[in-house]
């Protein structure tokens, strides 16, 4: 599997394009000396060009995923919940128009708020809409990598932005920060961005063995990457900035080394610039996770995924796979509590069915 720090731009897509002659008109056409004949070949080139790219897209939308969204949230030993989350398996009808080759746009999310749920909450609520301002939208479009990178960086800076403005123009100002780990999906193609410590992993089956090999094993892949002050580029960040790392916190307070909110911390490197990541997904690709650090405190990565295929390969009679992934989602949040963590614990399962 490829992950791509920085999106490289994409190869030229199959498929029909406008040549130059449809693209632009004759000189004696400008001038109005073009006969009817030409005008209507025109037309009939451009309408049957139009009508290759609806038949190309249809033979598109047969191979793309369905994706389901579910969701469990526990407060654990915390005295407010300021987690929050966004579940929209189908975000199509939300933006005016799609990319050409694009049939379908899903969008998940999970924040973990720290000195309060205000940023989570706000994040939640704004981060997506930011998102379907910013959204490449009609006709063919060749650098699809390029323009959902932009759109991604510039709705996170959007959001970080108008957060701190409403935070500031608050009486006392408000101090609260977040994480974000944000999916975005386009047809099968998935895109990661994350801002400190909650993570997002897939759990890939591999390839059919033979019989006597017994069952497919699942291969857990990160599609997220942590940022605590800890790290080195991110401390050398911050200290380059003005500020200290004690105890593997910035100023000995903050766990995480980017964020939404904590306008406290900007001045000292304590950023809202998202690592985003993307990923091709297969037939061999059974779900994402998406979870707070709560969850990964009492939990590996490799763990968590063991837990929910366990559940969702129990033979409980009449029982759907929607059931079992609710159920799976619902025990793997309970059983974080039950492991002794007491922070807010949110957990996020995408199922992906061809």
């Amino acid at each position: 599997m490829d992950l791509f720090d920085d999106l490289p731009e994409p190869t030229r897509t199959s498929g029909p394009v406008l040549t130059a002659e449809h693209q632009t008109t004759t000189k004696e056409e400008r001038e109005g000396r073009g006969d009817e004949r030409r005008l209507k070949r025109k037309r009939d080139d451009v309408m049957s060009v139009a009508k290759e790219r609806t038949e190309v897209k249809k033979v598109c939308r047969e191979g793309v995923p369905v994706l389901k969204g579910y969701v469990a949230a526990r407060r654990g030993e915390r005295e407010e919940m300021q987690d929050a989350h966004v579940l929209l398996p189908d975000m199509s009808d939300r933006l005016s128009a799609l990319p050409a080759q694009v049939s379908r746009v899903s969008f998940f999310s999970v924040f973990d708020g720290h000195g309060g749920s205000r940023a989570s909450s706000f994040a939640a609520e704004n981060l997506h809409q930011n998102l379907v301002k910013k959204f490449p939208t009609g006709g063919e479009v060749e650098n699809v990598d390029k323009l959902i990178k932009k759109c991604l960086l510039e709705t996170f800076r959007q959001t970080d932005e108008d957060f701190l403005k409403k935070a500031s123009s608050q009486k006392p100002a408000w101090k609260d920060g977040s994480t974000a780990t944000c999916v975005l999906v386009l047809d099968d193609m998935v895109y990661v961005a994350n801002l400190g410590d909650s993570r997002a992993v897939l759990c890939r089956l591999e390839s059919s063995p033979s019989p006597s090999e017994g069952p497919r094993r699942s291969v857990t892949l990160a599609l997220s990457k942590e940022h605590n002050p800890t790290i080195y580029e991110e401390r050398m960040r911050i200290q380059r900035a003005g500020g200290t790392v004690r105890e593997g916190r910035v100023l000995g307070v903050l766990e995480v080394s980017r964020s939404i909110g904590d306008g406290q911390y900007k001045r000292i490197g304590v950023i809202s610039t998202p690592d985003l990541r993307r990923c091709q997904l297969t037939h061999n690709d059974r779900f994402i996770l998406l979870a707070c650090d709560g969850l990964f405190k009492v939990f590996s990565a490799d763990e968590a995924v063991k837990f929910v295929l366990g559940v969702i390969k129990e033979d409980t009679v009449a029982q759907t796979d929607e059931l079992r992934f609710e159920a799976a989602c619902q025990q793997l949040a309970s059983e974080a509590v039950k492991r002794g963590c007491a922070d807010n614990v949110t957990v996020i399962l995408i199922s992906i069915d061809y």
